[in-house]
């Protein structure tokens, strides 16, 4: 695995509280189902901001760095200026390995492995999308299923020219309604684990 998760905040009373409030409740210490986890992800209401990530990427390739920090996302990356590392940057290729640290909230997450998990990413960054999603799932099931590629998120491609994926994705789950979005995230989750040597 690549992704090392340094901190997670992941107060899921709290989140629920947040969103007593947005309707008029009062606090409770109950902690949140499943199921009210997964709804709330889904819906994507603010409260999910309060979910934060904290990792580290060790020695990946430069240009997926810059890749990665197209996203909305804090970000810290490793300098290549000459004036700390004592090496001409000049000379730096584009596949100079950097770390990466990355702090994200849950909407963030979502946001950019819709981008990242589709096959039009670049192999290098999809890897480290789907590693981050594996690594997740083992402290925070719901929320690392409902990171999923934007044809899943979409029911449909959305790019210029599409990868194919959706197309086989449909004819590969023909009993399940597409258009309900747990089904579709549901059986997504299926074929990724399943594929990725995970079978969560």
């Amino acid at each position: 695995m690549k992704t090392i998760i340094n901190h997670i905040s992941n107060d899921w009373v709290n989140v629920k509280n947040k969103c007593r409030t947005t309707v008029n409740k009062e606090y409770t210490e109950n902690i949140p189902k499943s199921e009210f986890k997964t709804n709330l992800l889904v819906s994507e209401h603010s409260p999910i901001r309060l979910l934060e990530l904290d990792w580290t990427w060790k020695g990946i390739k430069y240009w997926v760095s810059t890749e990665w920090s197209r996203h909305k996302f804090e970000k810290y990356i490793s300098t290549q200026r000459t004036d700390r590392t004592g090496i001409d940057r000049n000379k730096n290729p584009q596949d100079a390995p950097v770390n990466f640290d990355g702090f994200a909230n849950a909407q963030n997450t979502i946001d950019v492995h819709r981008k990242r998990l589709c096959f039009q990413a670049t192999p290098e960054a999809r890897f480290l999308a789907e590693d981050q999603k594996i690594v997740l799932h083992e402290v925070e099931p719901e929320w690392a299923n409902v990171l999923v590629p934007n044809c899943i998120y979409r029911c449909g491609c959305p790019e210029f020219k599409s990868c194919g994926f959706w197309d086989k994705f449909v004819h590969n789950n023909p009993t399940i309604n597409m258009l309900n979005i747990k089904d579709r995230y549901e059986a997504y989750n299926e074929w990724f684990y399943k594929t990725h040597g995970d079978d969560k």
